[in-house]
């Protein structure tokens, strides 16, 4: 009951995240990131723990492929999981356990980009979120992101209405550029893109006051 996808903007070196679920909170546990590394996707019977593992195995030179055959070879009972990697070039990777429904799950790459989804109306969903993502290269990371959920929920989505959604992108510094999140809310894809464009025009200023803070003082 979760579709989600991971990204890199060619453009930018960004890479990032974006995920929804019909149950509350789903960013606490489903989306992973690390500067210059890559970005991991944990989900189904979720195992965060996992997200982590991929990126230490990005990090020790491990392309997406590797890394996934990785966390699968350590993960507990990998046929409940569903996983997908993207690494720093862009190479994709995804699983889908054997205990996971396949008739109601779903994988799918595309250039920077993966998707994947689990107990949902449509196969078509994580190819309607590729496609998305790959439609616009010159747009932020983080609006292809969030416009990526809102094809897949348009694609057939949840049998439930999806209750949070999350959003992760990374970039120059080791904390996050976006970290957002809308933990229970009846429409979470349209409200993570509300607080998505409050946020925008703040986001080069809260990197900056990290490094200069007295050439950032508050508003």
């Amino acid at each position: 009951m979760t579709f989600s996808i991971a990204g890199r903007c060619a453009r930018t070196g960004m890479l990032g995240c974006a995920v929804t679920t019909s149950s509350i909170a789903v960013g606490s546990r489903c989306s992973h990131a690390r500067t210059g590394v890559g970005a991991v996707l944990t989900q189904h019977r979720t195992d965060p723990r996992l997200g982590p593992i991929g990126l230490d195995l990005l990090v020790r030179g491990c392309d997406a492929k590797r890394a996934l055959a990785g966390v699968v070879a350590v993960a507990l009972l990998p046929g409940w999981r569903q996983l997908a990697i993207i690494d720093v070039r862009g190479d994709t990777a995804s699983f889908t356990g054997e205990y996971v429904d396949r008739e109601k799950a779903g994988e799918a790459h595309g250039t920077d980009c993966v998707a994947i989804a689990n107990i949902v109306r449509s196969a078509e969903v994580p190819p309607a979120m590729v496609r998305s993502f790959e439609a616009h290269p010159e747009r932020p990371l983080a609006e292809r992101l969030m416009q990526a959920l809102a094809a897949g929920e348009s694609a057939g989505g949840e049998f439930v209405p999806v209750a949070s959604a999350a959003l992760l992108v990374m970039h120059r510094q080791s904390f996050p550029y976006v970290d957002l999140r809308v933990d229970d809310h009846a429409n979470p894809i349209e409200e993570l893109h509300r607080l998505w464009k409050a946020y925008r025009p703040q986001a080069e200023q809260y990197v900056s006051r990290a490094s200069d803070p007295a050439a950032n003082p508050p508003p």
